[in-house]
């Protein structure tokens, strides 16, 4: 008999905390790489890359569930759309026209956005509190978006990249409604690797667009190969793994205070690397985000 001691509970900690390091690196790499890759070349290689790593590991299990898969190929086509191929993408696209502050900031409104789309699509009950969260977040949103100016809103004059983050943030929230509604009874593995294989296959004929008809390709060096694998390893394979374990092991709820980092941790590395200076519109924004974040998905406790 095998005796596999238990795995220290700070593991899960370190790993709560690399994630959102790694989901604000993924804003501000992007950012700094946009100029040398074209967004969509961004999205499809760092796909690729990832595939190539997990398929070894996750064949078996695609494989030994085919029949599930095969069931399900509709609705996981769906899910892999809004997910690996539309979130990244469209993250990658908002990277051109915004900055990566600005990025992670809004990428930061996604349980607000998961809280309000299970609301309009499947009818989950919201307490007033979360209500009052939801709120306060989108008027962070507006106020990130308007850079602080009430002109900005009322001519329309919202710098892309913005409003773009905002749709890619739409989108991860319907793919999690989505996958909620549409549960597909498959290991985490499996349904990871399946994911990422059908949604490069959607990326693919717009990647193909793309170099044929707007960016081209680009130059094969160390400013375009050092991104790509950081987008395949960190946010990507990394991310993930540490995400699923740290939720295990201390809850959901406890596990999602940590995705209060990210733009903490964007803003950081921005001003670092890139030279980006946080605005008093960044600062009152990212107030009312957190806050908003804070209130929408805090648990209230039981009645006794």
């Amino acid at each position: 008999m095998s005796f596999h001691p238990p795995k220290p509970l700070w593991l899960a900690y370190v790993g709560l905390v690399l994630t959102p390091l790694f989901w604000a690196g993924n804003a501000v790499v992007a950012k700094g790489a946009i100029d040398n890759i074209p967004p969509l070349s961004m999205s499809f290689w760092r796909w690729v890359i990832a595939l190539v790593v997990i398929l070894p590991f996750g064949l078996p299990g695609i494989l030994r569930h085919r029949r599930v898969i095969r069931q399900y190929l509709g609705s996981m086509l769906v899910l892999a759309t809004f997910s690996v191929a539309a979130f990244n993408s469209l993250l990658y696209y908002a990277a051109i026209s915004t900055s990566a502050t600005n990025i992670a900031l809004i990428n930061a409104t996604i349980p607000i956005f998961i809280a309000l789309l299970a609301w309009l699509l499947l009818g989950d009950r919201t307490r007033p509190i979360q209500i009052l969260g939801i709120l306060l977040a989108v008027l962070g949103i507006l106020t990130v978006v308007a850079r602080g100016k009430l002109s900005v809103l009322t001519q329309l004059q919202a710098q892309p990249g913005d409003l773009i983050m905002v749709a890619a943030v739409f989108s991860w929230g319907l793919f999690s409604v989505l996958l909620r509604r549409q549960a597909v009874p498959l290991p985490a593995l499996t349904f990871l690797t399946t994911q990422i294989a059908l949604g490069t296959l959607v990326i693919l004929p717009f990647y193909l667009i793309e170099l044929t008809f707007f960016k081209g390709g680009f130059e094969v060096g160390r400013a375009t190969v050092m991104p790509l694998l950081y987008f395949a390893f960190f946010p990507g394979i990394l991310a993930y793994a540490f995400w699923n374990h740290g939720v295990h092991k201390v809850g959901p709820a406890r596990a999602a205070m940590f995705m209060y980092l990210t733009p903490v941790f964007a803003s950081v590395l921005a001003g670092v690397f890139l030279g980006e200076r946080l605005g008093l519109f960044h600062i009152v924004g990212g107030v009312l985000i957190l806050a908003g974040l804070f209130l929408a998905t805090r648990k209230t406790p039981a009645r006794q």
